[in-house]
């Protein structure tokens, strides 16, 4: 006999979803979300490593590599919010789909730019398109998960952005050096150009892939289609079983009463069936968007907006900054030690004496390439990653995620400090190595946090509110940095440094999660 859910009691609809088992489709789904945040590790962080290789093409400068870096961060900013948006009301699946689509395009289309402003463009792109990925795929994941395996579950996704760290590196080390050129009139294709155009094809086939994944079935009851969302659940019993979906012991989900909702006071349709072309229904759901944003903003959610986009704040322009300019310190280091061999020096005296013997001005824009111990040195950071990785989500439930961000973030915001004391190579990577373990898990465990901090009409909103944040400050850091790395290198370290530890602070403000059923 099966079971009949009761209208608004959250719980009967995580009961049916542990009627449905543990198994072969809850992998599945963990494997293409992995996928789709590991590529997102790939577009992130891509330009770390054509920094270096296209400066001598683009004839950039300091502060011209510094506007490239945050043009992609820019692209977040604005990207953030708009398929947060979107994904809260025509659905995950759907907006996943064309935020990755839109990101593998672009990047082919910037892999044959000829000209700097194009090419930052076109990287603009890929920063409006990848922040939906990356925003979208946790709540998507988490939303499938039983109650009991969920904030492992979604744990296990940091180890997929240590993937994407490790791959990236691996790839740039195959394909950069390659003694590669294709020249004709007005047109040059170098390996730095292959190295993003194959940085960019995974997108494209994850898009693909996930047209064989359903929506969320939380988000289908959300919207009133409960008979969608049965479907879903019968079809993920079937695929965990092996068993026919006409055995699935649940026989009918009621929807759930959504007061908020501006579309279930004004029509009967369901508002990921409105369409963008008709004013009226566009009108609908500009309304629907409004409704959700002042719900962010006032209690009982306002708190825990604030407190989330502070501590992305915080924590994303460290990070992000860092990430993409330690491949150029490893460059910096490399030519210092190559111009005074046995001397050491501090990052600040490394790069004022690269940059003072830079008097020819070809010289600062095609300078020596890569060296093998860069991609090196980056491929240690990604793999030092690998024990915090499986820490993370063996031990989530007995020390529990809000230790994890605290820790991870009082530890990066130290290991910051270090970074104006290293005066060697070696000495640089052991911090590096540090600060990206535990960076990277932070960043992770905030996603996992707020999968359960937000009911489901306003999970992506808010963590695309917070993301917005987060990039801004990345934009911002980004281009700090690319100006006063020549000039006074201590200012960006130090505010790095204060930003990490004030966010760990941040989070003792954040309740315990990953116990109950999602609202």
């Amino acid at each position: 006999m099966g079971l009949d859910f009761i209208e608004g009691q959250g719980e009967d609809f995580e009961r049916a979803l542990e009627s449905t088992g543990f198994g072969r489709f809850h992998f599945a789904i963990l494997t293409v979300c992995g996928l789709i945040y590991t590529n997102t590790a790939l577009a992130i962080t891509i330009l770390s490593f054509v920094l270096p290789s296209a400066t001598c093409d683009f004839q950039m400068s300091s502060a011209d590599k510094g506007w490239l870096t945050a043009t992609p961060m820019l692209g977040m900013v604005i990207g953030s919010y708009f398929w947060g948006c979107l994904a809260d009301t025509k659905g995950r699946k759907v907006v996943l789909i064309a935020a990755l689509l839109m990101d593998g395009v672009c990047g082919l289309l910037s892999s044959i730019s000829q000209s700097y402003l194009l090419f930052m463009f076109l990287r603009f792109c890929n920063g409006f398109a990848i922040t939906g990925a990356m925003l979208i795929c946790f709540p998507y994941l988490g939303e499938f998960q039983p109650a009991k395996y969920r904030e492992i579950i979604l744990c296990w996704m940091e180890l997929f952005w240590t993937v994407g760290v490790i791959v990236l590196p691996g790839i740039a080390w195959i394909i950069i050096p390659m003694d590669f050129q294709y020249v004709t009139d007005g047109f040059k294709f170098a390996s730095w150009n292959l190295f993003v155009a194959a940085c960019s094809l995974p997108s494209i086939f994850i898009g693909f892939w996930l047209f064989f994944f359903p929506e969320s079935p939380k988000f289908l009851l959300e919207c009133g289609e409960p008979d969608e969302a049965l479907e879903v659940l019968r079809n993920m019993y079937a695929t965990n079983t092996g068993d026919s979906a006409i055995n699935y012991p649940v026989l009918s989900l009621r929807e759930k009463v959504r007061t908020m909702s501006v579309i279930s006071q004004m029509s009967t349709r369901s508002v990921r069936n409105l369409r963008l072309r008709k004013p009226k229904e566009l009108k609908l759901l500009m309304q629907e968007i409004w409704e959700q944003t002042k719900a962010l903003c006032k209690p009982p959610h306002l708190r825990y907006t604030i407190i989330t986009c502070l501590i992305q704040f915080g924590l994303t322009t460290s990070y992000y900054t860092l990430m993409i300019w330690f491949p150029e310190l490893f460059y910096r280091f490399e030519e210092f030690e190559s111009l005074h061999p046995g001397e050491s020096a501090s990052v600040c005296e490394v790069s004022s004496v690269v940059v003072s013997n830079s008097t020819n001005p070809n010289a600062e824009f095609c300078g020596e390439p890569i060296g093998d111990s860069v991609f090196l040195h980056t491929l240690i950071i990604g793999l030092a990653c690998i024990p915090t990785s499986f820490w993370l989500p063996l031990c989530v439930h007995r020390l529990g995620a809000k230790f994890f961000l605290v820790f991870s973030l009082l530890v990066a915001g130290g290991v910051t400090i270090g970074l104006y004391f290293v005066n060697s190579t070696l000495s640089n990577l052991i911090l590096s190595c540090v600060f990206e373990a535990l960076t990277s898990m932070g960043i992770s465990t905030v996603y996992c946090v707020m999968v359960d901090l937000f009911p489901t009409n306003l999970r992506v909103m808010a963590a695309a509110l917070s993301l917005t944040f987060g990039r801004g400050g990345a934009l911002l850091g980004n281009l700090v940095f690319g100006f006063l790395i020549d000039l006074n290198c201590v200012v960006p370290i130090a505010l790095f440094a204060v930003m990490l530890i004030a966010s760990g602070f941040l989070c003792l403000m954040l309740p315990n999660t990953g116990k109950g059923a999602l609202d």
